[in-house]
């Protein structure tokens, strides 16, 4: 269930990215955006069964919470400016996303001990040659 939520909030994210208006201040797309967000969180907050008290809740938060808000803002202001520069939605979408995997291997081989078989390195090298041809 949570791969097919992320698939198709991603799918979402990427045709409405892509069809901002040119001419709307993309600042305040980004304000409604993170309205809606916050909203749509409060919501599930209130109603989920794991809500152990708002103070309890903030005291367990650390500096992860802050910098993913940094990381969602630059995410969505990053592809707003490649969709209005002309990026085609499945050649921007690509790029990044590999780009991203690529640099997570990395990151989770340095900092997690996840380990790499022979057969996901394999998979890796096919999937930089299927980006190569993608991009020619």
């Amino acid at each position: 269930m949570p791969v097919i939520i992320v698939i198709f909030s991603n799918t979402l994210y990427h045709i409405c990215s892509k069809s901002t208006p040119r001419d709307a201040n993309m600042f305040m797309s980004l304000v409604v955006t993170y309205l809606v967000a916050t909203a749509s969180s409060i919501a599930f907050y209130l109603f989920s069964a794991q809500n152990n008290g708002i103070l309890s809740d903030v005291k367990s938060l650390n500096w992860t919470s802050i910098l993913l808000g940094v990381g969602i803002f630059g995410i969505e202001l990053g592809f707003i400016k490649m969709y209005r520069a002309g990026w085609n939605i499945s050649a921007a979408s690509l790029l990044t996303n590999a780009a991203i995997s690529i640099l997570l291997i990395f990151i989770g081989l340095i900092f997690y001990r996840e380990h790499l078989s022979t057969n996901q390195m394999i998979g890796i090298v096919l999937c930089l040659a299927g980006l190569f041809f993608f991009n020619r």
